[in-house]
């Protein structure tokens, strides 16, 4: 057997591996052309000669495989210097190695109608296709494309530890009679995309006992039910069209949608938010549970101190959950979009607002309460709305949200200013200013606890420098800065909550849920007075 036909069996299998090919060779080397498989266990199927380099080569093969990217390996004859393999031969050699083998796989749990529609639509996708059932006469070969692996077991559970689902993985239920199995099994595992062909009713009462079991509600957002995009598909194979083109959104990372119309999802539908502070993290995620798309934009080291209900977070992390919903650092506007496709928050590092041009939102909403306007415009969006002083409706944005604590806490004004700064932090348990930490000076935080921690009055929290920042009072730490930021003297870094063990550093403020209301509210009425 050649090489070449052990390839095309791989490949078949769909299992990993890299071919080298010698594309170049000077003076003394083993070989001057030659080919050879490396698996992904470093096992090897021919040769380019042996020695130093093809140990070489094998080594940057194996790696290739990982990264999924294929390369060019040059190498020299020679014991030091550039691109020495350590031997004597005197020779050089250019080895490009491509890997193989690394198609998705797209599972269908159910040989029904519709999945015999989906596999063979998916056929030229691309795809390494699994179909398993309980029921052996419904996998006849001749109902599915060549290459498609049948697997026939006792249970749809049987059969996903048969296949061993992976992280990459497309899968597919529909089973008809055994869809909660299968997807009692499937519904914790990190797969790549999970739907579930089912009707409205059945799905309401699948993910209510899902819930009732105890799964969270950031695993049921990744569960693609109903399945598919609205097509108005009835035949399989016009659902199986639905299906993959939604399977298709999902591995390419894009929003959908009709491309004359648009690149980004639902424009009509799209909120883009100034800030990702605690503030800004109630709005987005109101909106978000209301049926709008969100993307936050803020500083590339933001200032936030409610960290634990602060989107601003994922500006460090890359990721963080705020009551289950999910914000994620994206480097750039398309992979923001491909973050709203998967029901996720995507937050730019974007202080200035310089992607709005190429996002287009229909609603703008400056909501880094600076107290002063740090640039948002009225044509910025055809809906912009501002939180609190500085901003004027009418003039710089179309609706002023008031943040001042009190009666008027999250009206909506259309003509004329918020209430105007009053410098004084909110009061609870009877403390107000005194419950906010200041920095002592400039320089770098260095944090000595964190948040909800429980500290006494005067107890270290840190440095700023050489300067310890002491706490004013006992309580939890229901704020606190990123540690390493820099800050300069005066600058708030933390908030102590007097009610101690009581206060809660988990969930979304009052205050925050009062100011989102009154978004909602100010881009509902201003929504319908402006039709698209």
């Amino acid at each position: 057997m050649s090489i070449f036909d052990e390839a095309a069996r791989l490949e078949r299998e769909n299992s990993p591996f890299a071919l080298a090919h010698i594309i170049e060779s000077h003076g003394s080397t083993p070989r001057h052309s030659g080919q050879m498989i490396v698996r992904s266990d470093g096992k090897i199927i021919g040769t380019i000669g042996g020695g130093m380099i093809e140990r070489v080569v094998i080594a940057e093969a194996v790696d290739a495989i990982d990264e999924r990217k294929a390369r060019v390996v040059q190498g020299r004859m020679a014991r030091s210097g550039e691109d020495a393999v350590g031997s004597d031969c005197g020779g050089t050699m250019r080895v490009f190695i491509d890997v193989h083998g690394l198609r998705p796989r797209l599972i269908l749990l159910g040989a029904g109608h519709v999945n015999r529609a989906v596999a063979t639509a998916a056929a030229p996708l691309g795809f390494a296709i699994f179909v398993a059932d309980t029921f052996a006469g419904s996998l006849d070969p001749d109902h599915f494309p060549p290459g498609t692996k049948l697997v026939e077991k006792e249970s749809f559970s049987a059969a996903c530890e048969s296949i061993r689902l992976q992280a990459d993985d497309f899968v597919l239920i529909a089973t008809n009679s055994q869809d909660k199995e299968a997807l009692d099994y499937c519904i914790g595992k990190p797969l790549r995309y999970l739907g579930l062909l089912a009707s409205r009713r059945k799905i309401l009462v699948f993910t209510q006992a899902l819930r009732d079991q105890g799964v969270a509600e950031e695993e049921l957002r990744r569960l693609n039910a109903p399945v598919g995009l609205d097509l108005g598909a009835e035949t399989p194979e016009e659902i199986a069209i639905s299906i993959l083109a939604e399977v298709l959104m999902v591995k390419r990372q894009t929003s959908g949608g009709r491309m004359r119309d648009t690149l980004y999802p639902r424009r009509g539908k799209l909120a883009v938010i100034r800030g990702a502070g605690d503030i800004a993290t109630g709005i987005a995620i109101r909106l978000f549970q209301s049926g709008f798309r969100v993307l936050m934009l803020d500083v590339a080291k933001p200032t936030a101190i409610r960290r634990s209900v602060a989107f601003a977070q994922a500006a460090f992390d890359g990721q963080t959950s705020v009551e289950g919903v999910v914000a994620r650092l994206a480097p750039d506007v398309r992979t923001a979009m491909g973050a709203i496709s998967r029901g996720e928050i995507p937050l730019l590092v974007d202080p200035e607002a310089a992607f709005l041009d190429e996002i287009k939102p229909r609603f703008l909403i400056d909501a880094i309460l600076a107290k002063i306007n740090l640039g948002t415009r009225k044509d910025m969006a055809p809906i912009t709305i501002a939180l609190g002083p500085g901003f004027t409706a009418g003039v710089d944005c179309d609706a002023v949200i008031e943040t001042n604590r009190g009666h008027y806490l999250g009206r909506v004004i259309e003509d004329g200013p918020a209430q105007a700064n009053t410098g004084i932090p909110g009061e609870v348990a009877g403390h107000s200013d005194r419950r906010v930490v200041r920095a002592p000076c400039s320089g770098v935080l260095h944090c000595q606890v964190a948040l909800g921690d429980l500290v006494l009055e005067g107890q270290l929290l840190g440095q700023v420098g050489e300067t310890p920042v002491l706490a004013p009072l006992g309580g939890m730490v229901r704020g606190l800065l990123h540690d390493g930021l820099s800050v300069t003297e005066g600058f708030k870094i933390g908030d102590i909550d007097p009610r101690g063990a009581k206060a809660d550093y988990l969930s979304i403020s009052d205050k925050a849920r009062a100011v989102a209301g009154g978004v909602l509210e100010a881009m509902l009425s201003l929504d319908r007075k402006r039709p698209l």
